[in-house]
């Protein structure tokens, strides 16, 4: 029997494993107290706007406040434009080489003002703004740690997945929404360092707030399969409305540029204004929309109001994003998907096709639908959506709506929302904000994928990027020093060498050699 000595052990994984939980222990603290803040100031606002009603003595309290959170946040934006919005198109535009931030900057302004922006009860999420948190405390312990580029992005992604496992307890899909959404990559550094992060901050967000799910949704029924037609109908309804939310979302900004006596960083003070009458009338639906989710099925709303309700959420949230306040859209689109399963089974239950018992079934399937469709990410969608309501029963019928509605917005050429808003990001961003350094090396990964036209092809025969080195081949366990009769495969991870500026180009360019088709 060989012997095993401490030297001949692997411990390069786990290094990455105890970094990323070090960082995920850090997260959890950091968001869960954003979290705890946040919720018990709405709980407060959600007290104070009704009383505008009846006692006036209150409306130079709001209006200071609200003044007060426009002020802070215009002059945050104007010393850290990075903070603005939901934070996880700056953390793809990071990982991808895009942009540079002072990750200290962004960290306590983003804290700051999401707090103020979403506990006035703006139609905002805060799962955004903790993606974004958790990713500049990779960024924080990885450059205190002196680590190399490759490892430090690894670490910012392991951040960002711990910043939404701690605000959703949903440390798997958490996981998976960072490689499948903002680092497409699944790279063996990456997902353990992201797991043991978003585990670790998931441990520390349950002392805080209990092991009961966050959007506990008990249900009476499993859904019939012989009601399955139902589905394919709610996931094509889903798919189209996607389609509408993107646009709106992505082209809100537009709106408020049309207000050329306004300055950009003033654009909030249009939603705070309108959020007092919203909170007078209806204190119920502030904010991201969580307490309204698990509120609904005992509601027992009309059709007409459920309609309201969802062109209230539509519209607003849209409209609060687009003011680039910071605040996330994450939380939203669930929220928005809840309505509209409620809505599509009150239509169908009223032509007595569908149950009254299939309430819940509903609003769960089109969370993940509405989303999967919107953000093109539905293997996310489907693993979110199950850990958040605490309950294995419904994948069956969540994955259906969920590839419905992301082959509707796929053939209809929707984007993934982030990665829009991050190319919105990218045409607008000035470029000496970018701090882009030209004096180092540093390495990256580049998947190859099932179809790709650098699929069975020796080295030798691709015609690489004049910029870039191809340094190694990762194929399983294994890291192949390549030459020019290696045979590239389905599966292959490259470990690319170049430079920061020419980061984001390489990729382009070796996407291009790729040609697959878009997502």
């Amino acid at each position: 029997m060989k012997k095993i000595s401490l030297k001949s052990l692997n411990y390069v994984r786990f290094r990455f494993i105890i970094r990323g939980a070090l960082v995920g222990i850090l997260v959890g603290f950091v968001v869960s107290l954003f979290r705890l803040v946040i919720e018990n100031l709405l709980k407060v606002m959600q007290g104070v706007y009704p009383k505008l009603l009846t006692e006036p003595k209150f409306w130079p309290i709001v209006i200071l406040f609200l003044i007060f959170v426009l002020g802070v946040n215009a002059h945050f934006l104007a010393k850290e434009p990075n903070i603005s919005g939901s934070g996880i198109p700056q953390v793809e535009g990071q990982l991808a080489g895009l942009i540079e931030v002072d990750w200290w900057s962004v960290l306590w302004r983003k804290w700051i003002g999401s707090v103020l922006a979403i506990g006035s009860g703006l139609f905002l999420g805060r799962e955004g703004p903790s993606i974004q948190l958790g990713a500049m405390v990779g960024q924080g312990v990885s450059q205190k740690l002196h680590l190399s580029k490759s490892e430090q992005r690894c670490l910012l992604a392991g951040g960002a997945a711990a910043g939404l496992a701690a605000a959703f307890n949903a440390p798997i899909a958490a996981s998976l929404f960072v490689i499948e959404e903002i680092y497409h990559n699944f790279s063996p550094f990456v997902w353990t360092t992201s797991l043991a992060a978003a585990v670790t901050a998931n441990f520390v967000s349950l002392n805080f707030f209990g092991l009961r799910p966050v959007l506990y949704l008990p249900h009476d029924q499993s859904f019939p399969p012989s009601s399955y037609w139902a589905l394919v109908i709610l996931g094509i309804f889903l798919g189209l409305l996607g389609l509408v939310y993107e646009f709106l979302t992505l082209n809100s900004s537009y709106l408020y540029q049309k207000l050329k006596w306004l300055s950009p960083r003033f654009y909030g003070v249009i939603p705070l204004a309108i959020v007092i009458f919203i909170g007078m009338y209806w204190p119920q639906y502030l904010g991201g929309g969580n307490n309204l989710i698990v509120s609904l099925p005992a509601w027992h709303l009309t059709l007409g109001s459920l309609l309201f309700l969802s062109l209230l959420r539509l519209v607003f949230s849209t409209l609060s994003y687009g003011s680039s306040l910071p605040g996330g859209i994450f939380l939203p689109i669930l929220t928005l998907g809840a309505l509209l399963g409620a809505l599509y089974w009150k239509a169908l239950a009223q032509m007595g096709l569908l149950s009254d018992a299939f309430l819940v079934n509903c609003m769960v399937y089109a969370m993940a639908g509405y989303f999967a469709g919107i953000g093109k990410a539905p293997f996310t969608a489907i693993l979110l959506v199950t850990e958040m309501v605490g309950s294995l029963e419904h994948l069956m019928p969540l994955a259906l709506v969920s590839l419905t509605a992301y082959a509707v917005c796929d053939i209809l050429h929707g984007k993934p929302i982030y990665e829009a808003m991050l190319a919105n990001l990218s045409a607008h961003t000035d470029k000496q904000k970018m701090l882009l350094k030209v004096d180092q090396h540093e390495q990256f990964e580049f998947p190859i994928f099932a179809g790709s036209k650098l699929q069975d092809r020796q080295v030798k025969t691709i015609a690489w990027p004049k910029e870039c080195l191809l340094l190694t081949i990762r194929r399983g366990e294994k890291e192949i020093l390549p030459h020019g009769e290696t045979l590239l495969k389905a599966g292959d991870t490259l470990v690319v060498l170049t430079v920061p500026a020419k980061r984001a180009l390489i990729r382009a360019k070796l996407t291009q050699l790729s040609d697959l088709p878009p997502n």
